[in-house]
């Protein structure tokens, strides 16, 4: 993680909540938002490729729902809630390197349609995911 330097730019929104596994979820009209938290497309270095899921595809919380590739690595992607994805931001197919520029806004990943009343419980707000990087 560097000498701690690099962590005074990272970006938390407190719009989201985030995953330990640094996915973060936002809540808007019924759906849930989803993409990779500022702090990880910074360790991740400049992304190259994303292995999207398909619409209707259904994942619980926690599970993988794709790939991310940068120069340095490859990482899963782990769903922050569970339900069915109904939108996949496929603008990244062509322009990865939007999940760096713009992680909270033009690079969300997809949009989750949640069975029943999802459990946020194991989701951490901004100061409490800022806590757990540094």
């Amino acid at each position: 993680m560097g000498d701690g330097s690099d962590l005074a730019e990272i970006k938390f929104d407190d719009m989201v909540l985030y995953s330990r596994e640094h996915a973060w979820a936002r809540q808007e009209d019924g759906l849930f938002t989803v993409g990779i938290s500022d702090f990880a497309q910074s360790q991740l270095g400049g992304v190259i490729y994303l292995e999207l899921p398909q619409e209707d595809d259904e994942f619980e919380a926690g599970e993988e729902f794709g790939v991310v590739e940068s120069s340095k690595v490859a990482s899963s992607l782990f769903a922050p809630v569970g339900g069915r994805v109904v939108v996949v931001n496929w603008e990244l197919e062509d322009n990865p390197g939007m999940v760096n520029e713009d992680p909270y806004g033009a690079g969300w990943i997809i949009k989750i349609q949640p069975k029943g009343q999802p459990d946020l419980s194991r989701l951490l707000d901004a100061a409490a995911y800022s806590a757990f990087v540094v």
